[in-house]
């Protein structure tokens, strides 16, 4: 009976540690996903500024 709950245990602690990685990833490409459009928007709005003086 220990060794079964040793294995639910340990696939408990194996699917929170899957979940937290695609969490991981997932905010860490909506970070850089923001990042990117925050550089364009300030190159966009430089360039836009260049063009009408």
């Amino acid at each position: 009976m220990i060794g079964l709950s040793v294995a639910i245990g340990r696939f408990v602690e194996a699917l929170f540690w899957a979940i937290a990685r695609v969490a991981g990833v997932i905010s860490l490409a909506a970070i850089a996903g923001a990042a990117v459009l925050g550089g364009l928007w300030l190159l966009g709005r430089a360039l836009w500024k260049r063009k009408r003086q």
